[in-house]
């Protein structure tokens, strides 16, 4: 019996996008295959997002992701602890040129209350973490270069790698998240969404790796057990997993 992820249950496989986006800003991205443009940022890769999270979108992002050039993981919190579930799922690329992926996971712990997970995985220069951040570094597409001089915080294991992990200073007067809460939606720049969250970022084969938790003291606890899987090594477990929605907004 194969291992691999049993396949979307509908006759076609699904679509993962709605409307592609630009990762940097949310913003609607123009043209075609391979000449997506968005206005504030050029020629972007564009963002694709399920209107919400499912077993369907997660197996087809596996695929998706595992037949691009670069073999861009999935990675998922693992084991799921009881009452999670994935919230959010997108890419970032065409098909056969995933560029990035991004998995969403919210549950709860004794200490924090609800707890929610973000996690990017990017080929550097496509800005999807930094925008989900909130940094004002989404331009450049990367995180702050001068992190790097210190040691790191911590770090976790991620699809086998040991991954270390820097601390990502947010600006005190950050307000706003770079991704409206429907894919393909407009940024909206009045709209408050808080600021107590962590955000680590470390190198991982080559792409950057990218752990968003909020609140910010929830990663006291995670961070302890936290360890990260490529869904497309999971195989037939991912039935197992749970599903819930809307996703939250960052």
């Amino acid at each position: 019996m194969s291992d691999d992820p049993p396949r979307p249950s509908s006759p076609e496989e699904p679509a993962l996008p709605m409307t592609p986006a630009c990762p940097r800003c949310a913003g609607p991205v123009t043209g075609g295959t391979g000449r997506r443009e968005c206005p504030d940022h050029g020629p972007v890769p564009p963002l694709w997002r399920p209107e919400e999270a499912s077993y369907d979108a997660l197996v087809a992002q596996v695929h998706a992701a595992g037949s691009a050039r670069a073999d861009t993981p999935t990675y998922l919190p693992w084991p799921i602890g009881p009452g999670w579930a994935v919230t959010d799922l997108g890419t970032v690329g065409e098909p056969g040129d995933v560029r990035a992926t991004m998995t969403g996971c919210s549950g709860a712990t004794d200490l924090d209350g609800a707890v929610d997970l973000l996690v990017v995985v990017e080929e550097p220069g496509t800005g999807l973490g930094a925008a989900r951040a909130g940094l004002p570094h989404g331009v450049t597409g990367g995180p702050p270069v001068e992190l790097f001089d210190d040691a790191p915080q911590t770090r976790l294991r991620a699809g086998g790698l040991d991954v270390r992990l820097w601390a990502v200073p947010l600006p005190e007067d950050r307000e706003t998240s770079a991704v409206p809460d429907t894919p393909g939606a407009l940024f909206d720049p009045l709209a408050d969404v808080g600021l107590d969250r962590s955000v680590l970022v470390g190198e991982a084969s080559g792409r950057w790796l990218w752990v968003l938790v909020r609140p910010a003291s929830a990663l006291l606890l995670l961070g302890a057990d936290l360890a990260l899987a490529d869904a497309a090594d999971l195989g037939t477990a991912l039935v197992e997993v749970s599903f819930a929605g809307p996703p939250p907004r960052w």
